[in-house]
C-alpha cells in the first residue's frame, strides 16, 4: 500500500510498504479522506517532540472497515466510519465513562501509531463511529476537529454565557464558533488577520469579524483562543468580563507569562481543553451529517503523491484552504 511518511523537518516520502495486519480487538480501514491538521505541520516543521520521525501522520479520518481482527463485532466489515483517533487503556475511570481524553494511558492514532495518510490503517474497534449512509467521508474527517470545539465549549462556556469571541479561524476555530452559536451564545465575535478565513467565519454564523483586536472594547463572557500564541492568550484576557473565562485550546506555543493579579482581581477563571469525550466526538459527527456544522464547501481529497507539496505549501502559513484533505 502506499504511505505518506514524514522523515524529518521539512521532509515527506511517498513509500509503498506492507499492508498493516489487525491485531486482536483492531479493525483495519481503507482511508476515504484524511484531513491535514495545524498540529501535523507543526510536526511537519519539528516543532512537536511528541511526533518522532520516521511516521505516517493523520488523525483526522474516515474510511470503509475492510477487515477486523480477533474479538472485533464482524458487522463493522463494510461499514463506512470516522475514526477518533484517540486510543485510551479501556480500563480506568475515564475510558470507562466516555472520557477516554483523560485518560493517562492515552495515545493518539498518526501521532504515536501509524495513522491515516496511508491506504490503510488500523484501528482499535472503540474507535469507530458508524457514519450515516452516504455520508461524504470528508464530513467524517471532520468530526475530529469540530468535536475538540464542542468539548470547548461544553467545558468552558459557564451557564447563562451569552457573548463569545474566538481567537483563530482556522478548522479548529470554525469549530468552536459553531459550537458557541449551536450552544446558545448570542453574540459572538471572531478575531482571524487572514482575510479569506475571516470572511468564512462570517459566512458560517459570525456576528462580527475583524483582523485584529485594535479598537475594539469587547466584554465578552467566554474568549476562546484557538491559536495559542503568548498574544492571543494576553489578549483572550483583555477582552474578558468581570468573571468570565478564557478557554485556552490553541497550543501553539508551550510557555507563556500571565498577569495574574489580572486573573485574580477580575475573577477570571481559564480553562485548559484538550481533545474530547466520546460524547463529544458522536454529537459532532451528528451535526455534521444534520449540516447544522461543517466548513462551506469541500474541496476536492488530493492524492498522496501530492502530499509532500501540500504540506510545504502548508508549512508557508495560512492559505485560503481551511482544509486540505489526502487519500490513496
Amino acid at each position: 500500500m502506499k504511505a505518506l511518511t514524514w522523515r524529518g523537518p521539512g521532509w515527506m516520502t511517498v513509500d509503498e510498504v506492507p499492508d498493516p495486519r489487525p491485531k486482536a480487538g483492531e479493525a483495519l480501514v481503507h482511508s476515504e479522506a484524511t484531513g491535514i491538521c495545524g498540529s501535523e505541520v507543526e510536526g511537519y516543521l519539528g516543532m512537536m517532540s511528541n511526533r518522532v520521525p520516521p511516521l505516517v501522520m493523520g488523525h483526522e479520518l474516515a474510511g470503509t472497515v475492510i477487515e477486523v481482527g480477533e474479538s472485533v463485532d464482524r458487522t463493522w466489515l463494510g461499514k463506512r466510519v470516522a475514526v477518533n483517533p484517540i486510543v485510551g487503556c479501556g480500563y480506568c475511570i475515564h475510558c470507562a465513562s466516555g472520557g477516554r481524553n483523560l485518560c493517562p494511558e492515552r495515545y493518539l492514532v498518526g501521532v504515536a501509531v501509524p495513522g491515516g495518510f496511508a491506504t490503510i490503517v488500523s484501528v482499535p474497534e472503540r474507535c469507530l463511529f458508524e457514519m450515516p449512509a452516504g455520508m461524504d467521508a470528508r464530513l467524517g474527517a471532520l468530526a475530529e476537529p469540530l468535536a475538540n470545539g464542542v468539548h470547548a465549549i461544553r467545558q468552558g462556556a459557564p451557564d447563562g454565557a451569552k457573548t463569545a469571541v474566538v481567537i483563530g479561524a482556522g478548522t479548529i476555530g470554525l469549530g468552536c464558533m459553531q459550537a458557541a452559536l449551536l450552544h446558545g451564545i448570542a453574540s459572538l465575535t471572531v478575531i482571524e488577520s487572514h482575510p479569506t478565513r475571516r470572511e468564512h467565519a462570517t459566512r458560517l454564523g459570525a456576528h462580527a469579524s475583524h483582523a485584529n483586536a485594535e479598537g475594539l472594547r469587547l466584554g465578552a463572557d467566554v474568549v476562546v483562543d484557538a491559536v495559542g500564541s503568548e498574544a492571543t492568550r494576553l489578549l483572550a484576557l483583555d477582552l474578558l468580563n468581570p468573571g468570565g473565562t478564557a478557554v485556552f485550546i490553541g497550543m501553539h506555543s508551550d510557555e507563556t507569562p500571565l498577569p495574574w493579579r489580572r486573573v485574580i482581581r477580575g475573577n477570571h477563571t481559564i480553562r485548559g481543553v484538550f481533545a474530547y469525550s466520546d460524547a463529544d466526538f458522536q454529537q459532532s459527527l451528528d451535526w455534521l451529517a444534520q449540516g447544522k456544522a461543517g466548513i462551506g464547501d469541500l474541496k476536492a481529497v488530493l492524492p498522496l503523491d501530492d502530499g509532500p507539496a501540500a504540506f510545504a505549501l502548508l508549512a508557508k502559513g495560512p492559505t485560503d484552504d481551511i482544509k486540505v484533505f489526502l487519500s490513496a
